[in-house]
């Protein structure tokens, strides 16, 4: 047991002393330690109080360095404004001693002034005195006072004034109306030359040519059945002639002879001609034809150089290429009466847009005149208050023809325009304008009965056309109706020859295969 027993104390006792050992040698390892960081911190400190007094020094010098400099601007501009300073006050005292010797100048001549003022003083009353006494004698010479002198003196210059002045005013308006009158022709022939439009007189035929005269006898057709289609549809007459490759149309309604030409035209295009096709090709060309009014009426108002025209207006404007007066187509007689009015406004220094305007719109009464009741003046005053024109331009219209009085320049200048327009030679033609007013009156007569559908005057007038509604018009009331117009027209009208009455009542029969 004790053998047991004494190592293991001797182990314990050399645990303890290698435990104490190892605790000793940890301790001197952590003392060294400690005394070396001490160190190498006293080292840092010192070296950063080594720096911090360098730099410290350096910002001394840096400030110092920076004052000085400071210091040397400031005395250089300091040094600067006081020269300026100097400049500036010798400038002053060289302009105090300028003023100080015009002020001297002055006061002289002010003294001087003063003393002439005395002389002229006495002058002048010497000469109040002198002038009392020249009037007392003349007073007492003539044996009349001032004031009656005065009266007499007066009324001599103002008879002889107005004696003179009546005649100046007299000389002056005769002077006045002869620059006038040559002034006013000089006007009209400058505006006659810059507007040198040329004129042909609208006829009443058109010409349509043909690709062959084989194509005369399908435009006929069986038993002429194409030829009375198309006759019936556009009322116009058709001559087939013996002229080579050609058809003319005969009518007095321009409107009417474009549709029946744009429609025969495209018949022959399309090659099939029978009554069916007949109608669908008058319809398209009636649609041609409005399209191409509308376009001629803006290429009338671009012509003129005007804007803003309402575009009723404008398709008006454009219907009227297919109206003439006397023999003279209406839209080109409306396109130079706007540029003759605008010339002669600008020669005048008027307002050359509302002369053109009023110019261009004088006679749009004209397109409807063949639809509605009233004079062309009167419809068109209507159609451009409906369309918010000015009341130059209203006044302009209205007074064209003189039925109104002009209230304006403008208006007398359309007066002037329009008659130089119509009066150039070859413009108008009173033999057309005549034959036309003939067979528009015929219609009207013929389309004036009950259950007339449309009528149409052909044959240069020798025959009217009439077709009537099946539904409202008998067998038996077509003899009456014929008759009846053939009384009225030989009543009414005045024409050489014949004029046949021809009433026409067609029934048909439509039906579709489903």
């Amino acid at each position: 047991m004790t053998q047991f027993i004494i190592p293991i104390v001797i182990a314990v006792i050399v645990g303890v002393v290698t435990w104490f050992a190892s605790i000793a040698y940890h301790k001197g390892v952590y003392e060294k330690k400690v005394g070396s960081a001490e160190e190498r911190s006293r080292e840092i400190i010192e070296q950063a109080h080594k720096d911090a007094e360098t730099k410290k020094r350096e910002a001394l010098l840096e400030a110092k360095e920076e004052s000085l400099k400071t210091k040397n601007e400031l005395e250089r501009e300091t040094k600067e404004r006081r020269q300026e300073l100097q400049r500036t006050e010798r400038r002053l005292q060289n302009k105090e001693e300028n003023l100080d010797r015009k002020t001297e100048a002055l006061e002289r001549r002010e003294a001087s002034y003063a003393a002439k003022e005395d002389s002229l003083n006495k002058k002048h009353a010497e000469i109040d005195c002198m002038i009392a006494k020249e009037k007392t004698e003349l007073e007492r010479i003539s044996g009349l006072s001032t004031d009656e002198a005065k009266e007499i003196l007066l009324k001599s210059v103002e008879d002889e004034v107005k004696h003179d002045t009546a005649k100046l005013i007299k000389e002056m308006e005769a002077q006045a109306k002869l620059e006038a009158e040559q002034r006013a022709k000089e006007h009209i022939v400058t505006a006659i030359q810059k507007c040198a439009a040329d004129y042909v007189a609208e006829s009443t035929i058109s010409v349509v040519q043909l690709p062959s005269d084989e194509m005369k006898g399908r435009i006929i057709g069986r038993e002429g059945r194409n030829i009375r289609t198309l006759e019936t549809l556009t009322g116009v007459d058709l001559i087939i002639d013996d002229t080579p490759e050609a058809v003319i149309i005969s009518g007095f309604d321009p409107m009417r002879r474009e549709v029946a030409k744009i429609a025969i035209e495209k018949l022959i295009l399309d090659g099939r001609i029978h009554p069916a096709r007949i109608e669908e090709m008058v319809e398209k060309a009636k649609k041609e034809v409005e399209s191409m009014i509308r376009e001629e009426g803006e290429s009338a108002v671009l012509e003129v150089g005007l804007h803003g025209i309402h575009p009723e207006l404008v398709r008006l404007l454009g219907k009227m290429k297919f109206r003439s007066s006397y023999g003279q187509n209406a839209l080109k007689h409306s396109i130079e009466v706007a540029n003759l009015a605008g010339i002669l406004a600008g020669e005048m220094g008027l307002d050359v847009r509302i002369a053109k305007r009023a110019g261009l719109l004088h006679d749009i009464g004209k397109s409807i005149d063949h639809d509605m009741e009233g004079s062309h003046v009167q419809l068109g005053v209507e159609l451009c208050k409906k369309y918010k024109e000015s009341a130059i331009v209203v006044n302009a219209v209205a007074a064209h023809h003189g039925d109104t009085e002009a209230t304006s320049l403008v208006a007398c200048l359309v007066q002037a325009a329009d008659t130089i327009s119509a009066a150039r030679p070859g413009a108008r033609r009173e033999t057309l304008e005549a034959y036309t007013n003939r067979l528009k009156q015929l219609e009207e007569i013929t389309n004036s009965y009950k259950g007339v559908e449309k009528s149409f005057a052909i044959q240069a007038g020798r025959e009217v056309r009439v077709m009537v509604i099946p539904e409202q018009v008998s067998d038996d009331d077509m003899v009456l109706m014929a008759k009846n117009i053939a009384t009225q027209i030989e009543s009414e009208m005045e024409y050489p020859g014949l004029i046949k009455v021809n009433v026409i009542r067609e029934s048909r029969v439509s039906e579709y295969a489903k």
